[in-house]
């Protein structure tokens, strides 16, 4: 969820409309500066302008965001500057802690699943409401930006306690919180997944039919057992508790559908057939919650794509 350039000049547009004091107009005119600075990709001159736009108004929390992107944009042009991710990081938790109020204090202007509407459809929306779903989307951009970055920095620990933390608090919108908990399953869904596609593990024989099928054979090193069902264990209740938070997420269901083929296959290495059966009907209907979900996003999508064009060209006609 991204603010286009668009986007960025009228979240400022609104900022400069509020606030009184010397200080705040200066503050003001730096994130203006600040703004066409990090539309034009100078972003050492825009940290600058950022950061005093910050220092003399502490409560600008436009330019708090701002800054917090524009040391995640020097990052992702420098790679080897990982001094920029982690002061990138230090900067959106201090978004994360500012949208976090504005979004408690709007919550009851937010549907029941805002995690499902779309730029498109937010756009469409007016007055109070709309800053409800642009905070929340600004938030949710945030959460995800340090577990990003923390990927990269390949902080695993921290990135895990993030993710905990981020899917724990109960202060945010249910749905948010699932993206947390989905981020945690796929990773346990990976773990699984590297140890049960090893061609040691899986092996293709006749099936009755004489064609051939694939078969699940325990690892031949134990740990690798012990291993496989800690992931599937930790990944199917980490599944469940994003599902509980969110029933129409096409994500969460694609991990549901995964997750539950890797305990189909721990349940064939057992000798569990009753159990193997079970997962992979469980599975069957996993996946089709799934592929109605995607359908149906993916109609949206295109929809939304040709109201887009069409607008496009009526101005163009005009």
């Amino acid at each position: 969820m991204r603010i286009s350039q668009v986007g960025i000049l009228v979240l400022i547009a609104f900022t400069i409309l509020i606030g009184t004091g010397c200080g705040k107009i200066i503050a003001r005119k730096d994130l203006v500066d600040g703004a066409k600075a990090y539309k034009d990709r100078k972003f050492n001159d825009a940290e600058a302008l950022f950061r005093d736009a910050v220092a003399r108004d502490p409560d600008q929390n436009t330019a708090q965001l701002f800054l917090a992107r524009t040391l995640h944009s020097q990052y992702a042009a420098d790679r080897t500057n990982t001094a920029k991710a982690e002061e990138a990081i230090k900067e959106y938790k201090k978004t994360i802690d500012d949208y976090k109020k504005i979004v408690k204090d709007k919550i009851a202007l937010l549907e029941q699943n805002p995690c499902g509407y779309s730029d498109a459809e937010v756009r469409k929306i007016q007055g109070e409401k709309r800053q409800a779903f642009d905070s929340f989307k600004i938030l949710g951009d945030s959460l995800k930006a340090v577990a990003n970055l923390l990927d990269n920095l390949q902080k695993s620990d921290e990135r895990l306690q993030w993710l905990n933390q981020w899917g724990e608090d109960a202060s945010l919108p249910a749905c948010l919180r699932a993206e947390a908990y989905n981020s945690l399953a796929a990773k346990q869904n990976t773990c699984a997944n590297d140890i049960t596609e090893d061609p040691n593990v899986k092996k293709t024989e006749k099936g009755k039919d004489g064609k051939p099928v694939f078969v699940f054979k325990k690892p031949e090193k134990p740990e690798d057992l012990t291993n496989l069902k800690a992931c599937v264990e930790q990944g199917t209740n980490l599944i469940n508790k994003a599902l509980e938070l969110d029933q129409n997420s096409d994500s969460i269901w694609s991990y549901r559908t995964s997750l539950l083929i890797q305990n189909a296959r721990l349940a064939e290495m057992e000798g569990r057939t009753a159990d193997k059966d079970k997962f992979k009907a469980d599975a069957d209907q996993a996946k089709a919650r799934f592929t109605e979900l995607a359908k149906a996003k993916k109609e949206k999508s295109d929809r939304e794509e040709a109201e887009r064009k069409a607008a496009e060209e009526e101005g163009n006609t005009k």
